[in-house]
């Protein structure tokens, strides 16, 4: 929906399985309808697509792209942002470290990329801009040899290129987004910073970078890197780094007990990376490619101060701290601050908490829609703190 200050909020539907774009759009019309009409109030309802490379090919076909045109015209919805990182299977089997394939220093990423931005500057109402979320450029584990870094940088200046033409034949404003995650090529602000300056490096002077490459700021990801928010963003903005989109989005805080470690097992699921960081009592970081392996380390000595444990599983923002259970709110809290002092620092937010099939039960609400629809009423009710409201 479109907030006042010229925001747009939705929730991302790759909570939802679409793996094909039969499966997608029955997402869409089972559940999406559905908070749409506990929530949208006979306003314009935002949507905030996901879309596989499989789904994608598939809705491009002319039929089925104009029919879904008309499902948007006839309910009332449009859509704004598509969730461009996972490239292909995203539920129900491992993930893990494919997510992140193809990497930008692949040609099938570049491809990918371009028909989302093809379908999406179709999809757009006058005026909106368009806004499509990627990988990190890669996963430092691949371990991609310096041909491929520097192919990576060329196929990121491609897409650039591509945007710019787009955007104006289009007359949208299109912008992609490189999204920081843990133990990924670009993990905090200070990496992107750096990595911003060898793209602009490439091509010195070309400031069309500026408009169609940016950062989408997942603030789970970014609180998992203890970074804060005022500091992280003031990074982005000093170094000309557009703010392409802010995923809302919470992660799990713990201090390491006996106890909480066998919690954690629940959470210790097979399908999807949840990257941990460890803070020590002296402030450094340490980083676990996965919670499996934060788990298998020794406990700590009796009278050791504790460490921090931060998590990449994307948990409910209405969640409330319970049972040793913390949460990164207070880092989320932190970026909405710096919108409302800064109302033009982004335009796109998103809702993403996509690990509704992996969660525990106890953190699960009756169904799905009634956790987008408790997520809409807490979001909303931040926002209205800080002065914006849905439009009429």
């Amino acid at each position: 929906m479109q907030l006042t200050d010229g925001l747009h909020l939705a929730y991302c539907t790759n909570i939802h399985r679409g793996e094909d774009w039969a499966e997608t759009f029955a997402g869409l019309e089972r559940h999406t309808r559905a908070v749409q009409a506990r929530v949208s109030s006979g306003r314009p309802y935002a949507i905030g697509l996901r879309l596989s490379d499989r789904a994608s090919r598939e809705l491009i076909e002319p039929g089925t792209f104009s029919a879904f045109q008309e499902w948007l015209k006839r309910n009332n919805a449009y859509v704004f942002t598509i969730n461009g990182f996972p490239y292909g299977q995203f539920h129900g089997q491992r993930v893990k470290e494919q997510v992140y394939a193809p990497d930008w220093s692949q040609p099938e990423r570049l491809e990918y990329t371009q028909r989302l931005f093809r379908i999406l500057a179709q999809l757009l109402p006058p005026g909106v801009a368009g806004s499509v979320s990627t990988v990190p450029v890669s996963y430092k584990a691949f371990q991609r040899s310096p041909d491929e870094q520097k192919r990576a940088l060329l196929q990121l200046w491609d897409c650039v290129d591509f945007l710019d033409e787009l955007s104006q034949q289009t007359g949208h404003d299109l912008h992609l987004g490189l999204e920081p995650e843990p133990l990924c090529t670009l993990e905090n602000t200070e990496e992107c910073v750096t990595y911003f300056k060898r793209l602009r490096d490439v091509r010195p002077g070309d400031r069309r970078i500026d408009r169609h490459l940016g950062v989408n700021y997942d603030c789970c990801h970014l609180a998992i890197e203890y970074e804060s928010p005022a500091e992280a963003l003031a990074r982005l903005q000093s170094a000309g780094i557009r703010l392409s989109k802010i995923h809302l989005s919470n992660a799990l805080s713990v201090s390491p007990t006996p106890e909480i470690r066998q919690s954690l097992q629940a959470f210790a699921e097979d399908i999807y990376f949840h990257q941990v960081i460890e803070q020590q009592a002296n402030g450094s970081l340490v980083r676990y490619a996965d919670l499996h392996d934060a788990l298998a380390t020794p406990l700590p000595t009796p009278g050791v101060p504790l460490p921090e444990w931060r998590i990449h599983f994307h948990i409910p923002l209405h969640s409330e701290p319970r049972g040793g259970f913390n949460t990164t709110a207070d880092h989320l809290i932190g970026v909405l601050d710096a919108v409302q002092a800064q109302p033009g620092l982004c335009q796109h937010f998103e809702m993403e908490t996509y690990t509704w099939e992996v969660m525990p039960a106890a953190m699960k609400q009756r169904d799905v829609v009634d956790q987008l629809v408790n997520e809409y009423a807490w979001t909303l009710a931040r926002f209205a703190e800080r002065g914006f409201r849905p439009m009429s």
